[in-house]
């Protein structure tokens, strides 16, 4: 089944217990943004547009498991940037970039890429997360526009090249700069050393406030410089080290009272093991040359391998759901968090085909909007919000009454055909009207030859749920 498109919201849940200890101590280095004759409207814009030629010119991985990841880190992150750095009009997203090269730049208003390898390269999330942080404080000191400000005043329409070329560097860089209206040169617009350091002291007040320690970011600039070929990496390139950085890094850290924190996560392994299922992501230097010789990128489909799937367990593991509900799935299913709903599934069982989230065994839990209040009314117009994604899906003809956490719910069963094998599928839908009139909705997704034994084990998925407000 293809993961449901229409706009819901679901709160993601923070990827373990936050073990943190931290007090916003008086000494701590203060943040001051630089002068910036742009407005916030403006770093919208111009990072907009250069996200759209991020897109043409960079081989950007349309895989839901990578894709969700990030964006579950991010979110984290951004919720926690101080108050006096947040502009209304920013939107952060995050995505993946299937490039093996050590790297990762954001763009004014809130655009992000991670490349593959910084993942694979990383020994935890915690340096993931430092790197994200390090990357999310350029766009809140908005640096790419106080950066521009120095410059000439042109127009904004005629810097997003400029910008981008700044952001992005190296290779990529200069190729995107030369095709901008004024040859600027993006060495010229790559961030100083004092921009550097402003966003390493605000990225580790982010990662304290998220949970996150601090000393990670500093770690993996380590990892960075061990992990890189010769003639450096790309990212210390475009992101020169101000001096003493591990110090002054962890030095702050100290200043923030950091004890215990987040370093790793269960999801942190499974995604450098998806990653380690795919084909080699190429480097940024092979992808040139493919675009040049009029070869393209290549960007593998997360196809999901539906040999062999493990059969749900009979032990669970619960899952609390930001302030929303709690719910228990088997032990060997796993989470796999997005900005709209959450799926639980098998190894093997999810990925992605055409750049649209498919998943063939587990369940997907989310809420959408309900403008009946009606139940029966609000499922069904739930299915044909999911026929969208799902053109031959047939809803079953009737529902049965249950209950979920106490409220008053239906069962029916729909059918459909897979993506992925092309044979039949079952798809169990439940659904119930929370208290704000919105419609909570679990779909339990199995091969029709196996609906018996998933229809058990998504029943008990629904029992085991408790609405936490």
């Amino acid at each position: 089944m293809r993961k449901t498109g229409s706009p819901r919201w679901l709160p993601v849940s923070v990827a373990g217990a936050v073990l943190l200890s931290w007090a916003v101590a008086a000494a701590q280095t203060q943040v001051v943004a630089p002068a910036n004759h742009y407005k916030p409207a403006d770093d919208v814009k111009l990072g907009q547009e250069a996200a759209q030629q991020v897109e043409k010119e960079t081989p950007v991985m349309h895989d839901a498991e990578v894709n969700d990841y990030l964006t579950s880190i991010g979110r984290r992150l951004s919720e926690n940037i101080p108050p006096e750095f947040r502009h209304a009009e920013f939107r952060y997203s995050f995505t993946g970039v299937n490039l093996r090269d050590i790297n990762a730049f954001a763009l004014p208003g809130g655009p992000m890429f991670i490349n593959r390898g910084m993942i694979e390269k990383a020994h935890t999330e915690g340096e993931v997360a430092g790197v994200m942080a390090h990357e999310l404080s350029h766009v809140a000191l908005r640096h790419g526009t106080a950066q521009q400000t120095k410059a000439t005043p042109y127009a904004v329409g005629s810097v997003a090249g400029q910008i981008l070329g700044a952001i992005v560097g190296g290779g990529w860089g200069q190729v995107i700069s030369q095709g901008s209206q004024f040859g600027l040169g993006a060495a010229f617009l790559r961030y100083g050393r004092e921009y550097e350091q402003q966003a390493d002291i605000l990225g580790s007040h982010i990662m304290a406030a998220a949970g996150y320690d601090p000393r990670d970011m500093a770690n993996v600039f380590r990892t960075i410089e061990k992990e890189s070929g010769p003639g450096g990496p790309q990212w210390l390139s475009d992101h020169p080290n101000p001096g003493n950085r591990y110090d002054y890094i962890n030095k702050e850290a100290q200043l923030l009272h950091v004890t215990t924190a987040e370093h790793d996560s269960r999801q942190f392994q499974q995604v450098q093991a998806h990653l380690r299922s795919l084909p080699p992501a190429p480097s940024a230097e092979e992808v040139s040359k493919n675009r040049k010789a009029g070869r393209g990128t290549s960007v593998p489909d997360s196809r999901p391998r539906t040999a062999n799937i493990a059969r749900p367990d009979s032990r669970t593991t619960t899952y609390n759901e930001g302030n929303l509900f709690q719910v228990a799935v088997p032990a060997n299913w796993r989470e796999l968090p997005s900005n709209d709903s959450v799926t639980f599934a098998p190894d093997g069982a999810s990925g992605t085909i055409d750049g649209n989230g498919v998943f063939t065994h587990g369940v997907e839990i989310g809420v959408a909007r309900n403008e009946s209040h009606d139940l029966p009314t609000a499922t069904r117009e739930l299915l044909d919000g999911l026929r969208g994604s799902n053109p031959r899906l047939t809803p079953g003809a009737n529902s049965d009454p249950v209950s979920i956490g106490g409220r008053q719910a239906l069962h029916t069963v729909a059918s459909n055909v897979s993506d992925v094998t092309g044979g039949p599928e079952s798809i169990d839908v439940y659904t119930a009207i929370l208290s704000d009139g919105s419609l909570f909705y679990v779909f339990g997704v199995a091969p029709r030859e196996e609906a018996s034994i998933y229809a058990t084990a998504v029943r008990n998925v629904v029992r085991s749920v408790q609405f936490t407000r």
